[in-house]
């Protein structure tokens, strides 16, 4: 009995140490993709986690893999977010809302979407979750639109352009723009588009 708790410990302590490898090595590639590195390689994960870079292959057999666990933590992480609700019942509002959520969304995310866009060719992964992304933001903003708005197929195409993030990052890589200018830039096209907000929250003129 003895020597069988021993061998359990030993098992678990394994166990331990390879999942703390595991968070280590998925937080320094979190923090080379947001220090700008849309490429690191396995070996500048393997340096910055601090561990071998057999240990890297170790635990995920290639880097699709680790980028795979990068993706679901970043999606943990801004989920709740993209799953408010909403406070307003009035859809003009609620389209506004949706650009607050999408402007904060965008931000956190813009170093690792340009990252997963550089290996989406090669990734099954990413190429399926950015389909993925891509109707469920585009669900989200046919659930409060009215009718005529989502049967103007040209006028829905343009609000689901304007609130994607590759005009977000058009705005604010391209055209280097701050991120309160972009956001400006998105609230009066929309409007243009949608017509004059209304009133039905206290204080929503300070947000153009």
């Amino acid at each position: 009995m003895p020597k069988s708790r021993s061998a359990a410990q030993r098992a678990d302590g394994r166990r331990r140490r390879s999942e703390l490898s595991r968070q280590q090595i998925v937080r320094a590639l979190l923090e080379l993709i947001a220090a700008g590195e849309v490429y690191p390689s396995a070996e500048a994960v393997a340096a910055n986690a601090g561990v071998g870079l057999r240990t890297v292959f170790r635990h995920f057999e290639n880097m699709e893999t680790l980028y795979r666990q990068i993706y679901q933590a970043i999606t943990s992480e801004v989920l709740p977010v993209a799953q408010e609700p909403f406070e307003s019942s009035d859809w003009r509002q609620c389209v506004r809302e949706i650009i607050d959520r999408r402007v904060r969304i965008f931000e956190r995310i813009m170093p690792f979407k340009a990252a997963a866009d550089v290996h989406r060719h090669q990734s099954v992964y990413l190429a399926e979750q950015g389909e993925v992304v891509t109707r469920l933001q585009r669900g989200a903003l046919s659930q409060i639109l009215p009718r005529e708005v989502k049967s103007d197929e040209s006028l829905f195409n343009a609000l689901e352009l304007l609130l994607s993030f590759e005009s977000w990052r058009r705005l604010r890589k391209d055209q280097h723009l701050s991120v309160q200018k972009a956001r400006a830039v998105i609230e009066r096209t929309i409007s243009a588009l949608i017509g004059p907000r209304t009133h039905a929250r206290s204080g929503s003129g300070s947000e153009t």
